[in-house]
């Protein structure tokens, strides 16, 4: 089974993959027919090979790229992409080089929001169009036009961005209006086994109490007036009935005053709600056959992963999260938070972590929990 994002994932498909290959195919080619033609280069043909392979190299970097990125190393791969493109440019004029600045302009405001970053890429892709193109043609008038080119299509990016996030906003916005339903159709399901349960204790159970000192008292009265063993007997199998259905009441009171317990769909509720709160994307996996689990063995995965998701939010707010819940000889909760760097808090343990473990052996399960290259991982594992 594969990761299910709880977000938005775009151009995740294979054409999608496909097409962020084109520049590096493009260069391949222009390279394959300057090694034909000698006449027509602005640099020597071992340095414009070294440009090529760093062009096809950067060009690789389309493949990490994902909507909303952080500056990184993608990012920067995607800055030296535009300045050896326009170089490549340059050096081959008569190639389909050109549509290299045009890409990485496209690329840089699809993948980043309003961030420094973005905007250099841009700057240096209508740059990197023009200027090539005025040194190889002395055309004014082209040059204007690659530069006005390049502008355009990065209106046009920047447009479906637009349209893209209020898109997303809206999901978000319908996803809250949902949560806001359930919970309040959860409250008022609570309200109600609150009032069922006032009437069972107050009407029921009391109606049963007195009938049992009743009866009670009737069978002392029989046994001092030396009534028959039977009638003694009858009344005492009465007054047991009257005992046993007194604690079955109290028993229906105890189970609709208590919680009900967390299930699979509850885990998938908190990853949904620290998405909505965090606006990090937050996945959530089931792997395995899914089937009924204890109480206690369903309480502790909910609240160690609510613990988790509080630590993330203390310690790496706005780190995507990953959560995958396996089942298999033991039930297996993992939760990774990815903020792309070693934690600070590698070292450090606190009474939320304790607590966990604690939890854990309750249930005769283990928890591990330790940072990575990237984030913070919690395992947990409980018995099925």
């Amino acid at each position: 089974m594969t990761w299910t994002p709880v977000g938005l994932v775009r151009d995740s498909s294979v054409p999608g993959l496909l097409l962020r290959a084109v520049p590096g195919v493009i260069t391949i080619i222009s390279l394959a027919v300057a090694a034909q033609d000698r006449a027509d280069r602005r640099l020597p043909y071992p340095l414009i090979v070294a440009i090529g392979v760093i062009v096809v190299l950067s060009n690789i970097t389309l493949f990490f790229l994902r909507y909303g990125d952080p500056p990184g190393p993608a990012g920067y791969g995607l800055l030296v992409f535009a300045v050896a493109g326009s170089v490549l440019w340059y050096a081959l004029p008569g190639s389909a080089m050109i549509i290299v600045p045009f890409w990485v302009s496209r690329a840089a405001v699809r993948y980043y929001r309003a961030q420094p970053l973005e905007w250099i890429i841009v700057a240096i892709s209508i740059l990197g169009a023009s200027v090539p193109l005025y040194l190889t043609t002395r055309s004014l008038p082209g040059a204007f036009g690659a530069a006005f080119g390049v502008i355009a299509l990065t209106l046009a990016a920047v447009n479906r961005r637009t349209r893209e996030q209020q898109l997303e906003d809206l999901e978000v916005s319908l996803a809250r209006k949902q949560a806001a339903i359930e919970e309040h159709e959860r409250a008022a399901a609570l309200a109600e086994r609150a009032r069922i349960a006032r009437d069972v204790h107050d009407v029921l159970a009391h109606s049963l109490a007195g009938l049992s000192l009743s009866l009670q008292g009737a069978r002392l009265m029989l046994v001092r007036d030396g009534a028959s063993p039977e009638a003694i007997e009858q009344v005492t199998r009465a007054q047991g009935l009257a005992a046993d259905g007194l604690a079955e009441a109290r028993r229906a009171v105890a189970a609709l005053r208590e919680d009900a317990v967390p299930d699979v769909r509850a885990l998938g509720d908190l990853v949904t709600a620290y998405r909505l709160e965090s606006g990090a994307t937050a996945e959530f996996e089931v792997d395995g056959e899914e089937r009924e689990l204890p109480g206690e063995a369903l309480g502790t995965l909910y609240r160690t992963l609510q613990e988790a998701l509080a630590n993330t939010r203390k310690h790496a707010p706005g780190a995507p999260v990953r959560v995958r819940l396996t089942y298999g000889d033991l039930v297996r909760l993992t939760v990774e938070d990815q903020p792309g760097h070693r934690p600070e808090r590698a070292a450090a343990g606190g009474y939320g972590l304790l607590g966990m473990r604690e939890r854990a052996d309750l249930v005769g399960g283990s928890l591990e929990a330790g940072p990575t290259s990237t984030g913070w991982r919690v395992e947990l594992k409980v018995p099925a």
